[in-house]
């Protein structure tokens, strides 16, 4: 990585996810999204992370915005969009699904963060047709 390589949202991101680890510390695998949800909402008020929850977002295509909205589960930092799953394999619509929301909304970084595996996992994705 030279110099001019920036990792964008690095710091933003590293407490979403620390936020995130925690509450899968707490409550295990096993619940429902909501649940996961839920708690990660406490979470982010404990830690002073600023965020949204099911925040409504503006679609837009070719440039116009539609009148269909997207609901994001968490936006946080006013710039990052965060996906909450629970489920035992995450299937590869869940990418393109956030890799769409990135475009249409016109944001620049999304995180999709999987509670339903024994470890957390998560995949930040970035928006490369506006970090232009």
């Amino acid at each position: 990585m030279d110099g001019n390589d920036k990792i964008i949202f690095k710091e933003e991101s590293f407490a979403i996810v620390g936020a995130c680890m925690k509450v899968h510390r707490s409550l295990g695998v096993g619940f429902l999204e909501a649940v996961y949800e839920e708690a990660l909402e406490k979470e982010l008020t404990i830690r002073n992370i600023p965020f949204k929850r099911q925040l409504k977002l503006s679609l837009y295509y070719d440039n116009e915005p539609m009148k269909k909205y997207y609901r994001a589960d968490f936006v946080c930092y006013g710039e990052i969009i965060v996906e909450i799953k629970a489920v035992s394999q995450m299937p590869t619509i869940f990418y393109t699904q956030l890799s769409n929301y990135l475009k249409c909304t016109k944001m620049e970084l999304g995180l999709l963060i999987n509670f339903g595996t024994p470890s957390l996992t998560y995949k930040r994705m970035i928006n490369l047709k506006n970090s232009n």
